[in-house]
C-alpha cells in the first residue's frame, strides 16, 4: 500500500484527456460469473495531501453501491465475491489555483473469492489507481464545483468499471473466452499506474535508482 501513495499525490495535479461514462457503457460477456458478496473495507485509507475529508463509512457505502450497481447485472451459473480495500485517496479542495486542475483520486486492492470453496483467488489480486471522470466542471477542479459525496461516486463508479475491465481481462476464470483486446486494455492500465507511480517515486527521491516497468500482458 505504502508504495502507491506517493502515486495517488503526484496525480492529484495530472491533466488528462476525458474518459466515458461507465454508467452509459454496454456491459461485456462475464461468463459464469454471478456476485455474491461484495465486501469494501475502508478503515485503514489513508487521506493524502491537500484532501476533504471521508469517513471510512461513506467510503464504505459509496463503493458497494458502485459495485453492487455494475455486477448485480450478471447472471451467470457461479458465484464470486469481490473484496477490496481503499489504500488511500484525494478528493480535490477549493484550494490551489484553477491553472493546476486539482483532481480527485483513489486507489484500493482487489481480491476474488470463489464462493463455493471460499478461497481467495491469490494471483488474480490487483492493486486499482482511479482518476475522477473529467467533465466541464472537474476539467478545472472538482472542489470548486463538487460536493465531497459527488467526488466519492464519481470516483466509486470509475473503480467499479476499471474492476470489470480487469475481470474481462481475465475471463478465463469465469470459463471466457479472453478477449486480446480486453487484455490490452488492462495492460495499458498497468502501465499507465506505473508510470504515474514511477514519476512520483522519481520526484519523492531524485537519487534513488529507476524503476523498472514491467508490461504486465507479459505474464
Amino acid at each position: 500500500m505504502r508504495a502507491i501513495l506517493p502515486a495517488l499525490t503526484a496525480v492529484f495535479v495530472l491533466a488528462a484527456c476525458a474518459v466515458p461514462n461507465p454508467d452509459t457503457e454496454d456491459q461485456p460477456p462475464l461468463g459464469d460469473f454471478k456476485l455474491d458478496l461484495n465486501v469494501a473495507v475502508t478503515d485503514k485509507a489513508s487521506k493524502m495531501g491537500v484532501s476533504r475529508s471521508a469517513s471510512a463509512e461513506d467510503w464504505e457505502k459509496v463503493l458497494e453501491a458502485a459495485i453492487d450497481k455494475r455486477f448485480r447485472r450478471y447472471e451467470g451459473e457461479k458465484l464470486y465475491h469481490i473484496s477490496y480495500s481503499l489504500d488511500g485517496y484525494i478528493l480535490a479542495t477549493k484550494g490551489g489555483r484553477l491553472a493546476l486542475a486539482p483532481r480527485s483520486a483513489m486507489s484500493a486492492t482487489v481480491h476474488i473469492w470463489d464462493s463455493a470453496t471460499k478461497t481467495r483467488l491469490e494471483e488474480r489480486s490487483k492493486q486499482i489507481l482511479v482518476l475522477e471522470q473529467l467533465d466541464g466542471e472537474t476539467f478545472i477542479g472538482s472542489g470548486f464545483f463538487n460536493s465531497t459525496e459527488q467526488q466519492m461516486q464519481n470516483l466509486a463508479a470509475q473503480f467499479a468499471k476499471a474492476v470489470e475491465r480487469w475481470l474481462v481481462a481475465n475471463g478465463d476464470l469465469f470459463g471466457q473466452d479472453v478477449d486480446a483486446k480486453a487484455k490490452e486494455a488492462s495492460a495499458k492500465d498497468d502501465l499507465a499506474a506505473l508510470a504515474e507511480k514511477a514519476k512520483a517515486d522519481a520526484a519523492a527521491d531524485p537519487d534513488a535508482a529507476a524503476p523498472t516497468v514491467v508490461d504486465p500482458s507479459a505474464n
